[in-house]
């Protein structure tokens, strides 16, 4: 893999569909109270992708809240192009995260300078994929349909691996898929956090 997959409006036209999709699946679901879901989407601000490489809309995260007086509730569905509140797109985070994984100080330093990402940053997200995510209750769960295991030391990475598409980008969308139950804390999910 590499990062010019990043560089593919395709890429994220198909993320926008598939949210653009879950979304819809939320709507319709509706709220626990049985009321109505309103569109209450919130602004993102997408970074390390070029202008213009993102489709319209891309930087709207689909949330709903709920009609009824006295729920109100919101209910943000889970998300293929964004991992939680992180101000990275999901295949950013993802895709430098895995080749990251094993690199020399040299390839790191492209890393960080192809997408405009400190040290601390990619550090960070390094340890979410190790420490945070490890402990998840959905990859506590979802860990035993790999065999043999996945190894959680070289997550991503090890994850990305699995997926058998001779399509790199492909791989990345259903690596994202994967991990979506964590994308959100609606419904009791698992956020990312900051």
């Amino acid at each position: 893999m590499c990062l010019k997959i990043l560089e593919d409006s395709r890429l994220y036209v198909l993320l926008l569909k598939i949210d653009g999709d879950l979304a819809e699946g939320e709507r319709v679901a509706g709220c626990a109270c049985g009321g109505a879901l309103h569109r209450a989407n919130y602004p993102r601000k997408p970074r390390a992708v070029a202008r213009g490489t993102l489709p319209e809309g891309y930087d709207r995260r689909h949330s709903f809240c709920c009609a009824e007086d006295g729920c109100r509730k919101r209910r943000t569905p889970a998300s293929v192009r964004f991992l939680g509140r992180k101000v990275y797109l999901g295949a950013v985070v993802a895709l430098v995260t895995a080749l990251r994984h094993g690199a020399n100080a040299r390839r790191a330093a492209e890393l960080r300078r192809a997408i405009g990402a400190s040290r601390r940053t990619l550090a960070r997200w390094r340890a979410w994929w190790k420490e945070t995510f490890t402990a998840t209750p959905f990859w506590r769960t979802a860990r035993a349909r790999w065999v043999p295991p996945v190894s959680e030391a070289a997550l991503p990475a090890s994850l990305l691996e699995r997926f058998v598409e001779e399509d790199d980008a492909m791989r990345l969308v259903l690596l994202l898929g994967f991990v979506k139950p964590v994308t959100t804390t609606s419904g009791g999910r698992i956020s990312m956090g900051d």
